[in-house]
C-alpha cells in the first residue's frame, strides 16, 4: 500500500512551492524586520531594475527613485551620518526660516 504524502508547510511556505526559498527581503518583511517605508523603497528599486533592465542602478537613478517616492530634504544635514538631523541643536527655541 502506497502512503500519501502530507503537506506540513505553513501558509506562506505552501504558496512558494516545494524547494523554493524566500529571498532575504521577503523573509525580513514577513517577520516584521522591515518598516513599511523601507519595504516601499526596496520594491521601488526592484521595479526600476526590472523595468529598465539595470541590475545595478547608478546613484543618480537611485536619487530619482527617492524623489519619485516623494522624499524631499526638509532638515539641515547632521554633523555625522549616525546623528539624527537637528540633534546638535540643544535649545528648544524655534529658529527663523530663511528669508524671515
Amino acid at each position: 500500500m502506497r502512503r500519501v504524502p502530507v503537506d506540513r508547510r505553513s501558509g506562506m511556505d505552501r504558496r512558494r512551492g516545494p524547494g523554493r526559498r524566500r529571498g532575504e527581503v521577503r523573509r525580513a518583511a514577513e517577520e516584521g524586520e522591515i518598516t513599511g517605508e523601507l519595504l516601499e523603497f526596496i520594491m521601488a528599486i526592484d521595479e526600476y531594475k526590472r523595468i529598465n533592465d539595470r541590475p545595478f542602478p547608478s546613484w543618480s537613478e537611485v536619487f530619482e527613485i527617492v524623489q519619485y517616492l516623494g522624499y524631499r530634504k526638509v532638515a539641515t544635514r547632521a554633523k555625522h551620518i549616525n546623528t539624527a538631523s537637528g540633534a546638535e541643536v540643544l535649545d528648544s527655541t524655534p529658529q527663523p526660516l530663511a528669508g524671515e
